[in-house]
């Protein structure tokens, strides 16, 4: 099992319509586990469910951490629970910090794109770059001022000379091709928010030439994929170890048939963006079907996320 840390929520507020903003502590006040801009939590919510969150302060205050959550109603539970359950005062269990989307190191500037709740890590990133000195802009699109949390810190000193900010009820719109055509030459670029965000940035960037090194993003919720999952088949994992042999059936996930056969396998997201419950398979191909895997990886075909992937054939033996 993966050791969690228990911290006291010293703070709940409203950070904007929709979002409220929880600082997390350690109950004696000693430091936290250091981390570094673009890093996320798991928060264990006391109804059993884990979801990720990122960090939104910066990395040098490490006594809390700082994180934001939208209350989304068709979401799969978590974030109503935040916002309806958790109060200050309140004891909760969180993981040490992971970080899947860091700042590259030698980056002369850093173009940092922020769409709804996806600003968290990017706020966390542009502290970072300005206490560092670095080169960097900001540009953070929301629906309107009322539903863009932490706005006030984009139009205020020090991030206010680094950032624009974009509001549909002011008829304002993010032009990526004005952007990126702006931006120095070996620039890189970080985006996170909603999926279709991600993809008019990203697609933005390609369109003019940005090699995939210099992309960098992050998803808060799988985007959505048209799999026809009428068509999965039932497969066999092989535990290497012991030879065990598992069936998992049409209708049911990887991770589902290891964990009832009592096979212990970390698992948080269950979308395959967090890659909590990556797994070595020594055997077979994959069928990838997660976000957190570069398309490198996949091809190496030596680990794959249970939680959502499948099998190509009918067997993956893995390495466990």
């Amino acid at each position: 099992m993966i050791e969690t840390i228990e911290v006291v929520i010293l703070n709940k507020y409203p950070a904007a319509n929709a979002i409220c903003g929880l600082d997390l502590a350690l109950e004696n006040g000693a430091a936290l586990p250091a981390f570094s801009a673009g890093a996320h939590i798991d928060l264990h919510l006391p109804s059993g469910l884990v979801r990720q969150y990122s960090l939104l302060n910066a990395g040098s205050d490490c006594h809390q951490y700082q994180i934001a959550v939208l209350r989304d109603p068709h979401s799969r539970g978590g974030s109503v629970e935040v916002h309806e359950m958790l109060q200050a005062g309140q004891r909760v269990q969180i993981s040490a910090p992971r970080n899947l989307f860091p700042l590259q190191s030698g980056v002369r500037h850093s173009v940092l794109i922020a769409g709804g709740i996806g600003v968290t890590p990017i706020l966390s990133m542009a502290r970072e770059l300005n206490a560092s000195g670095s080169d960097f802009e900001v540009h953070y699109a929301a629906r309107s001022r009322a539903t863009a949390a932490f706005g006030d810190q984009f139009q205020q000193a020090p991030l206010a000379a680094h950032s624009h900010c974009y509001f549909d009820d002011d008829n304002q719109r993010l032009d990526i091709a004005r952007i990126i055509t702006s931006a120095p030459a070996s620039a890189h670029l970080y985006v996170c928010g909603p999926g279709g965000f991600i993809d008019y940035v990203l697609d933005g960037a390609r369109q003019q030439g940005w090699d995939e090194s210099r992309l960098h993003r992050e998803f808060f919720a799988a985007p959505v994929h048209h799999l026809d999952s009428a068509a999965d088949s039932p497969f066999e994992l092989v535990i290497k170890s012991s030879g065990q042999i598992i069936t998992v059936a049409a209708n049911q996930s990887a991770f589902e048939a290891l964990d009832d056969a009592g096979i212990d396998i970390p698992v948080s997201c269950e979308q395959g963006i967090c890659g909590s419950c990556l797994t070595a398979v020594v055997h077979g191909i994959p069928d990838h079907r997660d976000n957190f895997l570069t398309d490198d990886e996949k091809s190496a075909n030596n680990q794959f996320t249970p939680c959502c992937s499948r099998a190509k054939g009918k067997r993956l033996v893995l390495g466990l």
